[in-house]
């Protein structure tokens, strides 16, 4: 019976050493590397090491057994349910020293390229239903209008592509992050992936925060082990990008020492988000890197290259949000932009808006607000910037008086003297500097 996470499916344990589908020595060799390694001599300890469960591991010692490169102990471990031991023999030491001079990978045994695909079809991104309510509690934060959780919902439900655009402090990468919050489930991310003999890690704690153990797992035996553990479970990921994406990011990274390949951000991502942030400040043209998304965001599937030159296919179940302060106009042509399959202005707030968070920033920050100063604000300093609000706004003035206050030794308050005082700050005066 297979377990559930929310909706996902878990990736069932394989039963024998025959449902494995990697090459037989492939797993022999993994299995006398992290013997060697990690020094582990007992099935439950190996099996541990190895992710695989203890009749799968145990098949694996016998064959090891059979090609007279581990051997019994000949003693039984008392501590651990008279278990037998296991040591490497000379031909088995003989042999994972040369396993390492050929590939330095040791413990967990890759997921093969195509049972991965399958579990990426059972958490894909798509399956995933937000409603109005989850959207508006992930964004509690924010102070949003309302059509542009009209414009986002759908957006995000569709598990498609959406460019965020707009003019910059009003909140493109909260939103981002908020979009992210409103997934909510898990998913099982590989801890390393095989393609063609090759082993590829997938699993990274920088990007994939592990869930902790459910309670029912901690308290019914019966659902240990249900799942594949060569698998980590997960919240959705999230990578987030801005100016230092470049394409070469995007391809699979070889480690000459330890002969392994490390998966490049996007399939890192996968089975959550992907947010390019500040589209347009990269080395890269904007155009170059979304016309490297074109064939992942169109067909569900990227192209990636081996040392060898050799390409193969990867699942891409990302969603992808692009954020950019430039019109999109600006920075893509017509073919790029109808393959962005939402597009959304985040504008900064109305005056009501502007108000209500600087109403909330205030109380957060126990500063009292003040009537007189309010409209000063808004009466003599506003109408010098054309009455262009940002959602950053509020924030940083009410930092700065408290910054102001804590150096004049005075309690928190508001007065237009500190309002033009934390204005002066805000903006640069334009001014020509005599070098």
């Amino acid at each position: 019976m297979n377990m559930q996470v929310s909706n996902v499916i878990a990736p069932p344990a394989p039963k024998r050493l025959a449902e494995m589908q990697l090459p037989i020595v492939m797993m022999r060799d993994i299995l006398l590397k992290t013997m060697f390694r990690k020094n582990v001599d007992m099935v439950s300890e190996i099996a541990k090491a190895i992710c695989l469960p203890s009749a799968v591991t145990q098949e694996l010692v016998d064959m090891g057994r059979e090609q007279r490169l581990i051997e019994a102990t000949g003693t039984l471990n008392a501590n651990s349910g008279n278990e037998m031991g296991y040591q490497l023999t000379e031909a088995g030491k003989s042999r994972a020293l040369d396993a390492l001079s050929q590939s330095e990978y040791y413990g967990a045994m890759p997921v093969p390229l195509d049972v991965y695909r399958e579990q990426v079809e059972r958490q894909s991104i798509k399956n995933v239903q937000i409603t109005r309510e989850q959207l508006t509690k992930a964004m509690g934060h924010l102070i949003l209008p309302d059509s542009l959780l009209d414009h986002l919902g759908p957006a995000v439900g569709s598990g498609r592509s959406i460019l965020m655009y707009g003019p910059p402090g009003n909140g493109k990468s909260s939103i981002s992050n908020g979009i992210r919050d409103a997934m909510g489930d898990k998913i099982y991310v590989p801890r390393a992936i095989e393609y063609a003999g090759q082993v590829i890690t997938v699993y990274d704690p920088i990007v994939h925060s592990a869930a902790e153990a459910d309670e029912d797992d901690k308290t019914s035996l019966r659902r240990v082990g249900r799942f594949d553990s060569r698998y980590v479970k997960c919240e959705r990921p999230t990578v987030i990008t801005g100016g230092e994406l470049s394409l070469n990011m995007l391809d699979l990274v070889y480690n000459p020492t330890a002969r392994t390949y490390q998966a490049p951000l996007q399939l890192k991502s996968t089975g959550g988000i992907f947010i390019v942030d500040d589209l347009g400040r990269q080395e890269e043209p904007p155009q170059a890197l979304v016309n490297r998304w074109i064939v992942p965001l169109e067909e569900g599937k990227d192209i990636l290259a081996l040392q060898s030159g050799e390409k193969f296919e990867v699942p891409f179940d990302t969603l992808v949000i692009f954020s950019t302060n430039f019109h999109p106009n600006e920075i893509f042509d017509q073919a790029a932009l109808r393959r962005i399959f939402f597009k959304i202005k985040i504008d900064g707030p109305s005056q009501e808006n502007f108000l209500k968070i600087f109403a909330l920033v205030a109380k957060k920050k126990k500063v009292p607000l003040d009537e007189a100063s309010l409209i000063y604000l808004l009466k003599e300093k506003y109408p010098a910037i054309d009455n262009v609000y940002a959602n950053y706004q509020p924030i940083f003035l009410i930092d700065q008086i408290i910054s102001i206050c804590q150096f004049e030794g005075i309690p928190y308050q508001m007065n237009p003297d500190l309002i033009d005082r934390a204005w002066a700050n805000m903006f640069v005066k334009d001014e020509h500097i005599v070098k």
